[in-house]
């Protein structure tokens, strides 16, 4: 299995797939490291129909120590 991009950009965080269909994620790293992340999302896997990718960008907090995926 394929890492996850945010490990292999090495962000931190959480990713989770909304019952509407939307990704919600939250990401938290060097600010090269997430848009390298972000930039990965905007097409997503080979699977992925990607319309959108709305970002809100929020000061960093240092919570997290590793990603995760959420259910």
């Amino acid at each position: 299995m394929e890492p996850l991009p945010a490990a292999r950009y090495g962000v931190f965080g959480w990713v989770k797939n909304q019952r509407d269909g939307t990704v919600a994620a939250v990401f938290e790293g060097p600010k090269e490291n997430v848009d390298s992340t972000l930039a990965w999302c905007k097409h997503g896997p080979p699977i992925a129909k990607v319309l959108d990718v709305d970002v809100t960008w929020e000061e960093y907090k240092g919570e997290f120590n590793g990603f995760e995926i959420r259910y």
